[in-house]
């Protein structure tokens, strides 16, 4: 796993400048090779009083309030890019201190009595104000929250200082991954099969280069890229409960398997040290698997199923009919090509990254903000994911060979994070 090394934190937390350190990250960034493993089991731990995986649930919350806020996210900057950054920083300060598990990125050699909860805080708090300042207010109110929690003492600062420095390295780390860098107009194809602006509102595509940003854990955008899609069948009726599934998923895709973890992590009374590494799993999974896709998308570019039905009588399929006025479920289309699908991957990572904490049979429920009062249940993860990747063909949005390649990629990437980074100490005092 890439890393970058912090060695002088302990006694005092004395750490370098911020300048001289971001240029060693860049280096270690850029140029350390990976380990490779074929599992990912716990280590033992250090002796100490276990503290409350809560923490990691409170601020992933805060995380979605804020994304969920108008104006509150960035338009040209994937959300998942932020919770990966954000959890990445947390489980990176929680471990300094635990030292069961290989670091993310910032490797720091902690004392022992430091307090895991605020170092998770305060690289929370850190990370969230840099990423969006405009809510500082409301992120500053929830750090005052969560420190009261913590007694006062010693332990206290020391993991306040840590946390703050993990996430300020991190944080510039990743100033250089090509996440703010403003794409070419993008110029859509004519030919049947390509890619063109959907009505009814025509949305131009904004993440067009979003498969050339850094990877969290990837080696690369297109180490996955599934194989070009062949040709096209369409079907446009559905059932009561498939119109009920299209709309129930329809809100962002990684919002749901935050909530899905959240659910998880607090009936199983995870610690802090495992929900740290849970929420960085899956979020490091989730922000790989966007690049990724992404990166196939723009390879692609295949049109959405709006344009292929509407332009059916020009495919040279003879078992496709045009209808010229249809329109998805909930009227416009995603602003982007349609193949492999972004709900199918993202699922098949999330379901995928849980399953290997917790076991695939775990029984939970779900509601969505588009649909009060509807409760859906589920006895498994990848139950879950099977429908949400399927309620994008429901919703009109997607075909089964976008939803099938979506699924292959997200297993994908999901096994390659989980096998390569986060894994098990060589013994339990992280030597």
């Amino acid at each position: 796993m890439k890393r970058f090394s912090v060695r002088l934190f302990a006694l005092g937390l004395a750490l370098g400048a911020l300048g001289a350190a971001a240029v060693l990250a860049a280096g270690a960034y850029a140029g350390t090779p990976r380990t490779h493993a074929s599992s990912h089991p716990g280590a033992a731990r250090h002796t100490r009083t276990q503290e409350s995986g809560q923490p990691v649930i409170d601020w992933n919350q805060l995380l979605l309030s804020i994304v969920n806020t108008p104006g509150a996210q960035s338009a040209n900057i994937q959300p998942t890019r932020n919770f990966a950054i954000v959890q990445a920083a947390i489980y990176d300060a929680v471990n300094a201190v635990d030292r069961t598990h290989e670091p993310y990125l910032i490797s720091v050699r902690a004392p022992r009595d430091a307090s895991e909860t605020a170092a998770a805080d305060a690289a929370a708090h850190t990370t969230l104000v840099g990423l969006y300042p405009a809510q500082q207010n409301n992120i500053d109110a929830e750090y005052t929250s969560e420190l009261a929690k913590v007694p006062n003492g010693p332990a206290k600062d020391q993991g306040v200082r840590l946390g703050d420095q993990v996430a300020t390295d991190l944080l510039a780390i990743r100033t250089t991954d090509g996440s703010n860098l403003t794409p070419p107009p993008f110029v859509p194809g004519t030919a049947p099969g390509d890619y063109q602006l959907t009505p009814p509102n025509f949305p131009t595509p904004v993440f067009t280069t979003w498969g050339q940003v850094t990877p969290f854990v990837l080696d690369r955008g297109d180490q996955f890229r599934p194989a070009a899609p062949p040709a096209l069948t369409s079907s446009t009726t559905r059932t009561a409960e498939q119109t009920e599934i299209g709309k129930f998923w329809n809100p962002p895709i990684q919002n749901f398997w935050n909530q899905i973890a959240a659910e998880i992590a607090t009936a199983q009374h995870s610690d802090l040290p495992t929900a740290a590494r849970l929420f960085a799993s899956l979020n490091l999974s989730i922000a790989d698997s966007a690049i990724a896709f992404y990166d196939a998308k723009y390879t692609y570019q295949l049109w959405r199923p709006v344009t292929a039905i509407r332009l059916a009588d020009t495919d040279g399929n003879p078992n496709t009919t045009a209808d010229p006025t249809w329109l998805p479920l909930a009227g416009n289309t995603a602003a982007d090509p349609s193949y492999p699908g972004a709900h199918s991957t993202i699922s098949a990572a999330g379901a995928d990254v849980l399953a290997s904490f917790y076991g695939d049979d775990q029984h939970f429920s779900l509601t969505s903000p588009v649909l009060p009062g509807v409760t859906r249940s589920f006895t498994s993860f990848s139950a879950a994911a099977q429908e949400a990747g399927l309620s994008r063909i429901y919703a009109g949005q997607h075909t089964r060979l976008d939803h099938n390649s979506g699924v292959l990629l997200g297993n994908d990437v999901a096994g390659f994070v989980l096998h390569n980074a986060l894994l098990p100490a060589h013994d339990s005092s992280g030597n």
